[in-house]
């Protein structure tokens, strides 16, 4: 292993979809970009082409052929085509396993035995597709700025992630996770005939602080992350706090203070939830994480 496969596979993990044929597959990157302009006006798709063509650098000797680029308004597709019987497509798919896409893979094994740098390499690669940094993303003071890893419908990732983020040592602030509970927990949606409401992105949230050893290989991301990290400690030095004291905390290590509980909600036995969970009634989004194996 070295840190570009590495960087390659939490591409892949992160957004990516697996062709598959009998003598060759075509894998294709999503990197989304949700808006068009930074929030410094900047153009976010001149920001995309200009940080792809730093990653084709390193990527295109990696798997020995070129990039496949298209760009559109919301998204920019990598895709490559390599030979089933080629060493690097061979590994790969063995770290990849059946999976099809982002929204069935598991992290293999391996991953969590990866020398700690590698684990980074990785984790960036995840985050450049699947990670957003904004503005809106604070935590009730506008410093208090958070990286959001936005994960579709793949509850288990989301606990492989959080496996991997706990082995490099950076907590998470929370989980909001695509749960009744969690997203609809006074039913509010629910009675106004909005029943699925609950069922989008599952959400892991970082502080901006604690997300800086991984970073972005996407430019204007890694901009603004250095941007709000700045705003960060400025406000914690203003209050007189020691940003670290304050945030680097796994769930566990802390306290845990009583909520209001949540009322039953009549989608909790609904499919989408993992058997596992199915059935069970949350009030807080740590009981769910520890349940499905993000623990001490």
């Amino acid at each position: 292993m070295n840190v570009e496969m590495a960087y390659l596979l939490g591409l892949i993990c992160g957004n990516g979809t697996i062709k598959r044929g009998n003598s060759s597959t075509l894998v294709s990157i999503d990197i989304p970009h949700k808006k068009l302009e930074t929030e410094d006006f900047h153009d976010v798709k001149l920001y995309v082409k200009a940080s792809i063509t730093d990653i084709r650098k390193i990527l295109e000797p990696l798997i020995g052929t070129s990039f496949g680029f298209i760009q559109k308004d919301t998204v920019t597709v990598l895709s490559f085509e390599k030979q089933n019987n080629e060493y690097v497509m061979r590994e790969i798919l063995r770290f990849i396993g059946n999976a099809s896409s982002h929204d069935n893979i598991r992290l293999n094994i391996e991953i969590f035995n990866f020398k700690k740098e590698e684990k980074i390499y990785f984790l960036r690669g995840f985050s450049d597709v699947t990670g957003y940094i904004r503005r809106s993303n604070y935590y009730f003071y506008k410093y208090k700025h958070r990286v959001y890893i936005e994960i579709p419908h793949n509850w288990e990732l989301v606990i492989d992630i959080a496996n991997l983020l706990k082995l490099v040592d950076i907590p998470i602030q929370t989980i909001d996770w695509a749960h009744p509970n969690m997203r609809d927990g006074n039913l509010r949606k629910y009675n106004q005939g909005n029943t699925a409401f609950w069922k989008k992105e599952h959400q892991i949230k970082i502080w901006v602080n604690e997300f800086l050893p991984i970073g972005f290989g996407i430019l204007h991301k890694q901009q603004a992350l250095e941007a709000y990290n700045k705003e960060f400690l400025a406000g914690f030095t203003i209050d007189g706090i020691d940003p670290k004291n304050y945030t680097h905390h796994f769930y566990w290590e802390k306290a845990s203070k009583t909520k209001a509980a949540k009322a039953i909600h009549p989608s909790e036995k609904d499919a989408f939830i993992p058997n596992k969970i199915r059935g069970v009634h949350y009030d807080s989004w740590k009981d769910i994480a520890r349940d499905l194996g993000y623990e001490k």
